[in-house]
């Protein structure tokens, strides 16, 4: 969509964003990622609202939340004091989130509600660096837990029209995620999640959804990188989020740890 400003044109698109969020940690300790968030918040323009998935966000069907103020939960342990001090005051958009409710349920998805749920550290982490007065409202929505690659990517096709209403479609997860192999951070990356990540920057820039989302089977490396799919899947709903034969572009790509991907995609 687009509005007419005097003799300029403005869009109104939004992209969907696929961020690798990283440790808790990230919105305290110098990164890469961390400046690149920082940047990016400023040059994307500004929505009018956020819809984010999270991959620590899991229920049995996609669930909306609905609490109005959303708390700022720390589902983690062992990690510096003031993290536990940080938090993200944004509030939920109650009209847009009903609108995602019957969006989804209009591609065929049963859909459930909250007015329970927190913001987690996959969508506060990205959020607070990006935008960090908090003035952006969000509807939070969970991923289904095992559903297959075709009903995440389901749900991004659902939600792709609310881009043209300035709305900002963002998948938090990781990239590559095998928490038991990392290493000390500096290490050089393995070659089995080099290889997968590779792979996987060839299937997106090239375009091809139907080798993603059939990625278990073709990426190299695959359950190596992701011994489960939880951080894998945000990717597929913003995949599906993306415009027809509009190949994403790669914004930000690190390392941490050794393994852990840091990777970020925009979709339009």
């Amino acid at each position: 969509m687009a509005i007419n400003a005097g003799n300029t044109t403005m869009t109104t698109r939004q992209p969907a964003l696929f961020i690798s969020h990283g440790a808790p940690t990230l919105p305290i300790e110098h990164s890469p990622t961390r400046d690149f968030l920082q940047q990016l918040g400023q040059q994307l323009l500004r929505p009018r609202a956020i819809v984010v998935l999270s991959a620590h966000w899991e229920s049995t069907l996609p669930t909306v939340n609905l609490a109005e103020k959303p708390s700022t939960m720390y589902d983690f342990g062992g990690f510096p004091p003031i993290l536990y001090t940080l938090r993200y005051p944004a509030s939920t958009d109650l009209t847009l989130a009903a609108e995602v409710m019957d969006l989804l349920r209009q591609s065929g998805l049963r859909v459930g509600s909250t007015d329970q749920r927190g913001l987690d550290h996959g969508m506060w982490t990205p959020l607070m660096l990006m935008y960090p007065q908090a003035d952006i409202p969000l509807v939070m929505v969970s991923l289904p837990h095992t559903a297959t690659a075709d009903t995440y990517y389901q749900m991004g096709r659902a939600l792709r029209a609310l881009r043209d209403d300035n709305v900002m479609i963002i998948g938090s997860g990781s990239y590559t995620h095998n928490l038991w192999q990392l290493s000390r951070d500096g290490s050089a990356p393995p070659s089995w999640a080099e290889d997968f990540a590779h792979w996987m920057d060839d299937a997106l820039s090239q375009n091809r959804p139907q080798d993603i989302l059939n990625w278990k089977q073709l990426a190299p490396h695959a359950r190596e990188n992701h011994p489960s799919d939880e951080h894998f899947n945000p990717l597929l709903v913003t995949m599906g989020a993306a415009s027809d034969d509009t190949p994403p572009h790669k914004l930000h790509d690190d390392w941490r740890m050794g393994s852990l991907s840091m990777a970020c995609w925009r979709f339009d």
